[in-house]
């Protein structure tokens, strides 16, 4: 769930475990060099607070799409991230806070 490659292999469960282990301790120590800060994955959740109003309008919205509230907040924010000029993305979440 991140942009950055990191690869390994192994030819058993203990070296590919290892090798993993290797992998992600030579992405991070590249980070350091490049004083750039690692990605980390997101987990695909996020709370947000709307007021009653704006809950009241887009649940019925959802409704009315035949959708539920998740997938169709789903659905506007793809729309909008999507019409982000590119690059916008990448450089938002790089400066994004934790």
């Amino acid at each position: 769930n991140v942009r950055d490659v990191i690869t390994f292999q192994g030819t058993t469960v203990n070296a590919l475990k290892q090798a993993f282990r290797d992998s992600v301790d030579d992405y991070l120590e590249l980070c350091a060099e490049r004083g750039i800060t690692p990605e980390k994955p997101l987990s695909g959740k996020f709370v947000v607070r709307v007021g009653s109003e704006i809950h009241r309008s887009i649940s019925a919205a959802a409704w009315a799409a035949n959708m539920s509230l998740n997938a169709w907040v789903t659905n506007v924010l793809q729309r909008e991230a999507e019409q982000q000029p590119k690059g916008a993305q990448g450089k938002a979440m790089k400066d994004a806070p934790e």
